[in-house]
Formats: structure tokens, sequence, C-alpha cells
């Protein structure tokens, strides 16, 4: 038998992936209370958005670039591999993160390789641009996602089972109410003025 999709590289991975996982566990062919692990690394920096013809950042725009390809920044920015990684459990993302830029330089080139000019960087991201200047040191991070590392290890088809107050498929939360109406006084204190159907 053989398998395939068309379509974006994004979409297909994502189809493959799924049936592969589905199929994995219908032909009982995942061990169970078996726990194998995977760092994935070198994410690709960008990711091309057929709709707005630009790179969109595949992590976010403050992701450092592996130190090899900062020369492809400027040249093929699809070539360019970030310093992102995610940590796998039975093909679960348990947890993730990436190393940061440092360099005001190396922003620069990323915020251009993302079509953010100079101008356009200065207003929105001064302040960083600024801060770099004096001279960060290297710095990341990482976040595990405890409710699915729980789900993996009590047996749970969904986080759902063990979060404590989980979300419902609207967006809203059963234990706050959430979202709830927002008051004058802080729509007035956040400089916020919503507009009706009938005002337009």
């Amino acid at each position: 038998m053989v398998l395939f999709g068309a379509d974006s590289p994004r979409i297909v991975n994502d189809v493959m992936g799924n049936l592969r996982n589905h199929l994995g566990t219908k032909l009982g062919l995942i061990p169970e209370a078996s726990y194998k692990f995977l760092w994935v690394t070198e994410f690709p920096m960008f990711e091309f958005d057929e709709d707005e013809k630009r790179f969109k950042a595949m992590h976010h725009p403050f992701t450092s670039p592996m130190e090899v390809d900062l020369d492809l920044l400027e040249k093929d920015p699809a070539s360019v591999r970030s310093r992102a990684y995610d940590m796998v459990l039975n093909g679960s993302e348990i947890g993730g993160g990436s190393m940061r830029i440092y360099r005001q330089d190396v922003q620069q080139k990323v915020f251009e390789a993302l079509g953010i000019d100079r101008e356009q960087a200065e207003q929105k991201f001064g302040f960083l641009l600024e801060a770099l200047k004096y001279g960060a040191p290297p710095h990341g991070g990482i976040a595990f996602g405890i409710d699915r590392i729980t789900a993996i290890l009590t047996g749970s088809e969904s986080i759902r089972d063990v979060i404590a107050f989980p979300k419902t498929q609207r967006a809203t939360c059963p234990l706050t109410g959430a979202p709830t109406p927002v008051s004058p006084e802080q729509l007035k204190e956040l400089g916020i003025h919503i507009v009706t159907r009938k005002e337009r």
C-alpha cells in the first residue's frame, strides 16, 4: 500500500503524521507503557505565507537563527534554520523553546527577512533594538506542558481529561464564565471604543 498527499508541505506533513498515529493505534503497533523521547531541532526559521506572499516566523521573530545560516538571511531565507527545539514523548510535543537573538544586527536582518523595514521595526520594537545595543547575553528557555505529560502518563486520550478547568470547544470557561462583557470603565482605561453596526 502506498499513501500520499498533495498540498503544501505543512498540510501534507500534518495529514500524514495524523494518519500514521491513527494507524499505529488502530493496528496495535504502539507498545503500551513504553516511553520514547525525542528532541526535534533545526526547525526552519521561516515559513512562506501564500496568502500574504511573504515569510513569517515559524516560532517567533526573536528566535535565533543558527550561526552557520546567518549569511542566508538575505540571500535565501527559506533555507535558514532556527535554534528552536521541541521535546516529543510518544509522538506528542511535551515541551518547546528556543535560543533568543541577542545581537541587534541579527535581529534587524530577521525583521527585514519578515518584510519589516527599519522604520516599522523602530516603531514596533524600538525598545528591544535599543536594549540590544548595550549587549544582552546569550539566553533561551523551554516550557513544558504539564497537562500533556499528565495525559500521557495516565493514558488519557485527551488533555481535557486531566486539566482542572478545561475550556470548551467554543473557548468559554465553565468556571469563570469567560468571556464576559467588559465594563465601560475598563474600555476607557484601555483606550478602546466599540463601534456597533448602527454607528457605522
